[in-house]
């Protein structure tokens, strides 16, 4: 294998650990941090870090305003939305629902390219897959359904959903524009744009009146600050320029599991059995889709060879 492919995967696997403690170390911090104010710290100091050590030890040209923009559009789509709009939604919802939503995203990504390459029609793997991660999904609700008596637990989950569709059209634009720059600079300017962007939402929906600064608030903030942005974004931005977007997607199985556990064992949130059968099902229908298009995509190619 060559170092690059081996580099790229080994971030894959560092995003697939970190990236599922984070849901718990968010929720955490903002059932008493203002959740918009929290990411907006989080992300303009973990983007200002990595730009700032890019241009000077990394010795990177600034960028055209071209380049700025697009990245400032990426930031938009999958730091302020994707990211931002969870945060608020885990002041409502445990940890490991927002997780498990969001592991949704690699299915949102093929249907969103099936989308747009509209010669394209979903096969019968595909089809199969999405309702048996739509089952899944359902089976977890199933054991919330009196929570959806609460009109911000449904605000939650539609955050969380609204997320999941922007972080995917992210991810999608992101491939096709930024194929030839640099992967760090990218998420550091990601990182910063987004955070930059989610000033107004703090100012129109935090309330600000009183911001607890207790090591309950500050340490996880630190924890994502230098984990989940710096070195797990950087380490996304890498494996998405280096290999296939389905194939960086696969975080998102390893993902909701690491939460849903530390989530059950920290926070006490709900996990049975029942939830643990659901769970499964949704990561299981999230491959059978993936395997579908990537079968597909392979089938496709060896007719243009033949």
């Amino acid at each position: 294998m060559k170092r690059d492919l081996l580099f790229a995967y080994l971030a894959l696997v560092a995003i697939c650990i970190i990236w599922g403690t984070t849901f718990l170390a968010m929720r955490m911090a903002v059932v008493d941090f203002p959740p918009f104010l929290f990411t907006v710290i989080r992300q303009i100091t973990a983007g200002s870090i990595l730009v700032v050590f890019m241009l000077t030890i990394g010795k990177v040209k600034v960028p055209n305003k071209r380049y700025i923009l697009r990245q400032a559009l990426a930031g938009f789509l999958m730091i302020s939305v994707g990211n931002g709009f969870v945060a608020w939604a885990e002041v409502h919802i445990p940890s490991g629902i927002a997780a498990v939503i969001c592991s949704f995203m690699p299915v949102v990504v093929i249907l969103l390219n099936m989308a747009i390459q509209k010669d394209e029609r979903p096969t019968m793997p595909i089809m199969l897959g999405v309702a048996l991660g739509a089952v899944g999904i359902a089976l977890i609700f199933g054991e919330h359904l009196s929570d959806f008596a609460r009109p911000e637990y449904v605000m939650g989950i539609v955050m969380t959903l609204t997320a999941v569709m922007s972080w995917a059209t992210g991810m999608i634009w992101m491939k096709k524009h930024s194929a030839d720059s640099n992967p760090f600079l990218n998420a550091g300017l990601q990182m910063l744009f987004g955070g930059l962007w989610l000033i107004p939402f703090s100012l129109l929906f935090d309330d600000l009146h009183a911001i607890p600064w207790t090591a309950k608030t500050l340490l996880p903030l630190a924890y994502l600050i230098v984990f989940g942005s710096v070195i797990a974004y950087t380490c996304y931005s890498y494996a998405l320029r280096k290999l296939p977007v389905t194939i960086v997607s696969l975080y998102a199985y390893v993902n909701p599991l690491v939460a849903v556990v530390l989530g059950w064992l920290v926070l006490d949130e709900k996990l049975n059995t029942r939830m643990g059968i659901a769970i499964l099902l949704t990561i299981a229908g999230i491959y059978i889709v993936n395997r579908g298009y990537q079968l597909r995509n392979a089938w496709k190619a060896q007719l243009s060879h033949d």
